[in-house]
């Protein structure tokens, strides 16, 4: 394994254990009653603090099959990096081991893209997409990823990539083999009864599969989902991919698990089939 390609994680101790057992059992006590698993093309999952959104992300994912390969939708909170950057070979390190990169399917996304560009840098400090990992590996011990952040919300841009990643997987057939996850807390910093009136109004657009509305009221109601982009990019694969409809499988807030609803931050799994 080469030591120089390994990202290592930047929010372990942070927002999840650092020790690996402590770990594995924080995200079994969010498991519940296991629900019967399914095929998904994607999922829809928050990326805050476990002690926040572990559950509703666990909870999503334990009634999903996880694919070989899952493409992480993340945003990009630091800035850093071109607006879509693709992280195209190496491993990913967690608490509960690495985990690989797809180097064939980043490097045939690459190619056949005029907007993802091969970058490390976005991903160093970046967290939406790292959270993921240890709560899909508790699930799957052997799978790959193709690590993504978005840093621009231009729908019609993010449609035109999300036609690319879908042009390659049917080219390569690979659709029963991939699937998509995109990371996404919701609306931020109000009140809880605030917050759950506009996230209704996202999450009722997700679960359409329409990523024009969920623009449209992303915008007229000023919902802060950090999200926005990589969900309109997984919506809009997804749908051209043959998937029917979306399911809320659970959503929190952050009052959930702090008791203070005066200013939460909303929490959403949603799975897309």
């Amino acid at each position: 394994m080469n030591q120089t390609n390994i990202r290592r994680p930047c929010v372990a101790g942070q927002f999840y254990p650092d020790e690996p057992d402590i770990l594995f059992n924080l995200i079994s006590s969010f498991t519940g009653r296991l629900a019967q698993k399914q095929d998904v093309l994607g999922c829809i999952l928050p990326h805050a603090g476990y002690v926040y959104s572990g559950r509703v992300a666990t909870e999503t994912l334990s009634g999903v099959n996880i694919k070989d390969t899952v493409i992480l939708l993340g945003p990009n909170h630091s800035g850093n990096g071109p607006a879509f950057s693709l992280m195209p070979q190496g491993y990913w390190q967690t608490p509960l081991g690495n985990i690989e990169i797809d180097f064939r399917l980043a490097n045939l996304f690459l190619s056949s893209s005029k907007y993802l560009k091969a970058d490390n840098f976005a991903h160093a400090d970046e967290h939406s997409l790292e959270v993921e990992l240890p709560i899909l590996q508790y699930f799957k011990k052997d799978f790959k990823i193709v690590p993504i952040t978005i840093k621009t919300d231009e729908l019609d841009i993010l449609k035109v990539v999300a036609e690319e990643l879908v042009g390659v997987i049917i080219k390569n057939n690979l659709r029963s083999s991939v699937m998509f996850i995109a990371s996404s807390d919701m609306t931020h910093y109000e009140s809880q009864k605030s917050a759950e009136k506009k996230d209704a109004l996202a999450i009722e657009a997700i679960t359409a599969l329409d990523e024009d509305k969920l623009q449209a009221v992303v915008s007229k109601s000023a919902i802060s989902m950090c999200g926005f982009a990589p969900v309109a990019v997984l919506l809009r694969a997804a749908r051209l991919l043959g998937a029917k409809k979306g399911k809320l499988i659970k959503y929190q807030t952050s009052g959930d698990a702090s008791g203070d609803t005066s200013s939460v931050v909303g929490y959403a799994g949603i799975t897309i089939n």
